[in-house]
């Protein structure tokens, strides 16, 4: 029998860490005899660890693997281009993808097939390589093939499952461990609910099918604080539907789009969902980057996604002269410019935007979630009337409009001068937590930068080990690489519900930050 191989020895070979790319990266070693039969796997929660992923993901990936290797089914063998001609009649991009992926699903192509070389199916099917290249990375997208380069592709999946990769991968890490990966807020500091929700259940036109953008007492309660004067307001069912909704409506699948690095992990998984290519813009303590745009928007973009005030992962506060700066390099061109408020005034710094500057093609959007409540599902966005428009339209295709009740319950409490006090006291609470551990961390010879909101973003010479020091105390914090797309050496640290372990976290984060 062959000896076990370690966690971190998996860490090292496995690149992919989705669950389809565990099992895929697996097999393959498996298949080249790296990993021999008789070979010991690691514990799924020492993988998990080493991988930067949940439990589950591991157990998922295993299982895959028993139905595909285990259970003594071979990787199926190569198709040709010569056979592959024989089966494709449609030429076109999208006739390529939907031919080969009815193959996969009516297991022709089983899990494991390796797919032609492009030029060689170019070749037989007398069409351009950039024809494939387009028909394969629409596979990819829908997560149903995998792997490119010299390595060749692979079908990886015989259906199309929508997940979100970074927000699926985090764990439930049970009653013992304390979690810090939610940077949501602490519960015990929102405003009460219950006069809200009675004004709401007689709210204006209640149960009509009308599909209507944002109750009138909800645009004006807006409107007050808003950090411009905007054509046209529309209500949806929190910060990310929103920006899911108006991508959708707006980008199409393949476009390039700019964002601001790192930011909300959530983000990313719309992004990646959509099919775009995503050009990362650096950000420094003032914001993101002016140069970093630039080179950004030598791609021409789409659009470009920043938070322009409160950076809901690093706690950084983007300046005036910042987003002034930020606009000139936007001056003169056509992106749509996406400006999500998505931490609100959990941050006592003033609303900004460039909605003023450039109001036909900024996109504001407010989310509630934090201040008011997760359950309020609300937040508005405002844009030119032809944005609001497009994006009003897309929605036709669902619900169609934000629930009343809850439109009528919002407005209710930005109107009301208690849930103001309460949302106000409940940022100084959150402020003070993030310092106290800021402070802990400094006293124990940590650099780590001012800032407000419900986390720390924490450099950490390695954070595969500092996740698995932490892990070995309890404490369960998220990796920097699921809020960037670039490599990432910080960890994420919650904050907003920290209060009397203070201390304890701060030792646990000082050893997990040196070298492994």
């Amino acid at each position: 029998m062959s000896d076990a191989r370690s966690a971190e020895w998996f860490a090292e070979k496995i690149s992919d860490r989705t669950i389809r790319g565990i099992a895929l990266e697996t097999s393959a070693l498996i298949r080249a005899g790296v990993l021999p039969v008789g070979t010991k796997l690691p514990a799924v929660r020492d993988l998990a660890f080493r991988l930067q992923v949940s439990p589950a993901t591991i157990s998922e990936a295993w299982s895959e693997l028993r139905l595909n290797i285990y259970s003594g089914d071979k990787m199926s063998d190569a198709r040709s281009a010569e056979w592959f001609a024989e089966k494709i009649s449609d030429r076109t991009i999208r006739g390529i993808a939907l031919e080969t992926s009815a193959l996969i699903r009516a297991g022709v192509l089983p899990v494991g097939t390796k797919l032609p070389a492009v030029r060689d199916l170019a070749f037989r099917l007398q069409v351009s390589p950039a024809t494939i290249s387009e028909a394969w990375s629409e596979l990819r997208r829908q997560k149903i093939i995998t792997g490119r380069g010299r390595n060749g592709t692979w079908v990886s999946g015989d259906r199309f499952v929508a997940r979100p990769e970074r927000l699926a991968s985090s764990g439930n890490y049970g009653e013992n461990v304390l979690d810090l990966t939610r940077a949501g807020p602490d519960v015990r500091l929102l405003p009460p609910l219950a006069e809200a929700m009675a004004y709401g259940a007689s709210a204006h036109e209640l149960n009509s099918y009308e599909r209507s953008r944002i109750l009138p007492e909800l645009e004006v309660a807006a409107r007050a604080t808003w950090p411009y004067d905007p054509e046209a307001f529309l209500a949806t069912n929190g910060g990310y539907n929103a920006i899911y909704t108006l991508f959708h409506a707006l980008v199409t699948s393949g476009n390039t789009v700019a964002i601001e690095n790192p930011t909300a992990m959530r983000l990313l998984d719309i992004l990646e969902d959509r099919g775009v290519r995503i050009i990362p813009v650096e950000c420094d303590n003032d914001g993101p980057i002016v140069s970093s745009l630039q080179q950004a928007m030598l791609q021409k973009p789409s659009a470009f996604l920043f938070q322009p005030r409160l950076h809901s992962v690093t706690g950084q506060t983007v300046s005036k002269e910042r987003i002034e700066a930020l606009g000139d390099v936007l001056e003169g061109t056509d992106t749509l410019i996406i400006e999500d408020d998505g931490v609100a005034d959990v941050s006592d710094a003033p609303r900004q935007s460039l909605g003023a500057r450039f109001p036909d093609r900024v996109i504001h959007i407010l989310s509630y979630s934090k201040t008011l409540g997760p359950d309020l599902r609300l937040a508005v966005l405002s844009s030119s009337k032809a944005i609001v428009e497009e994006i009003q339209s897309y929605r036709s295709f669902s619900a169609g409009w934000t629930s009343r009740v809850l439109q009528s319950a919002g407005a209710w409490l930005l109107r009301d001068p208690s849930t103001q006090e309460t949302v106000a006291r409940a940022g100084e609470i959150y402020a003070q937590r993030r310092d106290t551990l800021s402070n802990a961390l400094r006293e124990r010879g940590l650099t780590v930068e001012n800032g407000k909101g419900l986390c720390n973003w924490i450099p950490v010479t390695s954070a595969q080990f500092a996740m698995v020091t932490l892990a070995a105390r309890g404490i369960a914090v998220h990796p920097g690489t699921k809020f960037s797309i670039t490599p990432s050496n910080y960890i994420r640290v919650a904050t907003g519900a920290l209060t009397d372990r203070c201390e304890e976290v701060a030792d646990g984060i000082a050893l997990a930050s040196g070298p492994p």
